[in-house]
């Protein structure tokens, strides 16, 4: 039974989250010292958001502010919706730009693929789209 690094106290495997980067498998740490952790950490940042921008995709809540006033605080896809998604390649992990919601979620759809976004455009074109 693996001993959490915090509490020390000996506890059960699914009484850890998972880990895929330690050689068991486990986080160090039992789930309520985990949680524990990760809000002290959140707190720290100065909140949610800015704990999850920096973690997540190495941005700072001014930096994202900077990149959303350059693109006039609209998606840079449909030009329509408030930019509030960062969006960002899945293999190298750069930041592109920042989108709406719905348009985040249609290029994930789309695997970040432009020939699918090709034949996409294709299949509008041939069936009327405007």
């Amino acid at each position: 039974m693996p001993r959490c690094a915090d509490c020390r106290q000996m506890k059960d495997p699914s009484e850890f989250p998972r880990n895929r980067s330690t050689r068991s498998g486990l986080h160090p740490y039992c789930k309520p010292c985990h949680n524990i952790r990760t809000r002290e950490s959140v707190r720290k940042s100065g909140g949610s958001r800015k704990y999850h921008l920096k973690r997540r995709y190495g941005l700072t809540l001014e930096h994202f502010d900077r990149l959303v006033e350059r693109q006039g605080g609209l998606c840079a896809i449909c030009r329509e919706a408030p930019a509030t998604d960062v969006d960002h390649d899945h293999k190298t992990g750069r930041v592109r730009g920042i989108l709406c919601e719905p348009c985040n979620g249609t290029i994930g759809l789309f695997h970040d693929d432009p020939a699918i976004v090709r034949r996409a455009i294709d299949y509008l074109i041939e069936h009327g789209a405007s």
